[in-house]
């Protein structure tokens, strides 16, 4: 039955017959927790402890009790959350939208990024994604036979964007440009140069930008710049937004997307065909996310207290490399002087019992990386006793090749 599917579609596995290393895909991530390892590959803030806001908790249960709770929202979401993200966006990514012209609600970023790319991608379309970059971007790409094109970021440059990168691999069939800012897995924020540099590449080839802002919420001592919001781009970016990372709603599944009418029109038209309808007490329920996010300063000083502790202590393992992460909750790490890191990654599973992400999933330059994704847990001391774990494991490592 399988050949009769689209060839694009063919090379996916679920985990079902065969044995899949990714920790979104099958089971078998979920047993490695089963069996007392720490579970650092998966972004979702504090799983597995509880670390729902009060406010939010108790608008759910509200809402849980209303007679709206069986029912559907519109399929382009709630009026009424889209005018408090038309305000935050004023505000956070300098952008004047009109709420019931330039914002849908999505279930969740991932279908909110697959929506984006949808109604532009066709057979032999190629798709630049400066690469290592969130697996999505190239996954999408494939199931709507797009040709992707990666474009290497390095280390040596703080791995911001160099156009030249751009302009050396852009042809007549360059369509769009996908962009993870501040970038999964690097944590990198791009700054001014980097994104003045694509704006003026992609208004002078005529293209698309998609941009995933899913980890826009915490980017420490640097400038948060929303693309869409630079001269000329507004017209032809689509940025897609998250309640997940920042507000650690993931189990909510909201996300949503910004864009011109013109192309909004479109996705207005066939969004129920797409993405059906966000879950309606959801939306009600991140609403008072919304309206009072204090409880995010916590999540900010945590997380900033485990990159500090990411970057010190990985960095005194000999032929380990850190970046101080820059954004979120991730951090990247440098491990190809050391060893092959899917080798390295079954090994930490083994002798320091945390189970991390691979970089080999993460396109051209995640090989020789692994990812960690130090937002689990609610206490840092977690965190960090993993850490310690993690150091110890590599330092022995490089005498047992």
């Amino acid at each position: 039955m399988k050949e009769k599917m689209k060839k694009a579609f063919q090379v996916f596995e679920g985990g079902l017959f065969s044995d899949v290393e990714k920790a979104d895909v099958g089971d078998s991530y979920q047993k490695l927790g089963e069996q007392g390892v720490a579970l650092m590959g998966w972004a979702d803030p504090f799983t597995p402890d509880f670390s729902l806001p009060k406010h939010v908790l108790d608008k759910t249960i509200d809402a849980l009790r209303s007679p709206l709770s069986a029912h559907y929202t519109a399929p382009v979401g709630n009026d009424a959350l889209k005018e408090l993200i038309a305000e935050r966006s004023r505000t956070f990514h300098h952008l004047h939208v009109d709420p019931r012209r330039n914002v849908i609600i999505t279930p969740g970023s991932d279908s909110a990024l697959f929506f984006a790319m949808f109604p532009f991608i066709e057979k032999g379309d190629e798709v630049m994604i400066p690469s290592p970059s969130y697996p999505n971007n190239f996954t999408n790409v494939k199931m709507m036979q797009g040709t992707i094109v990666p474009i290497p970021l390095h280390a040596e440059d703080g791995y911001q964007l160099n156009i030249e990168e751009f302009e050396k691999r852009v042809t007549p069939k360059t369509k769009m440009v996908v962009l993870t800012h501040p970038n999964n897995p690097t944590t990198t924020v791009f700054n001014r140069k980097s994104l003045l540099d694509l704006s003026n590449f992609i208004q002078k080839h005529d293209l698309i930008l998609v941009c995933d802002q899913a980890f826009e919420d915490f980017t420490f001592e640097h400038e948060m710049i929303t693309p869409a919001s630079l001269p000329g781009m507004f017209e032809r970016t689509i940025t897609v937004c998250s309640v997940s990372k920042g507000m650690g709603l993931s189990g909510y599944r909201v996300g949503y997307i910004i864009a011109n009418d013109e192309i909004m029109d479109v996705m207005y038209g066939c969004a129920v065909s797409v993405i059906g309808a966000t879950n309606t007490i959801a939306q009600v329920a991140v609403m008072e996310a919304f309206k009072d996010p204090s409880f995010m300063e916590r999540f900010h000083k945590s997380y900033d207290v485990r990159r500090h502790a990411a970057y010190e202590i990985l960095n005194q393992v000999p032929n380990v490399s850190v970046q101080l992460p820059q954004s979120g909750f991730l951090c990247w790490v440098d491990v190809s002087q050391l060893g092959n890191s899917s080798d390295i990654c079954a090994y930490l599973i083994q002798e320091a019992r945390v189970a991390l992400n691979d970089g080999v999933n993460y396109g051209v330059g995640g090989e020789g990386h692994l990812r960690i994704v130090l937002g689990v847990y609610e206490e840092d001391a977690k965190v960090i006793d993993a850490l310690h774990r993690m150091a110890d494991a590599l330092k022995k490592y490089s005498s047992i090749k």
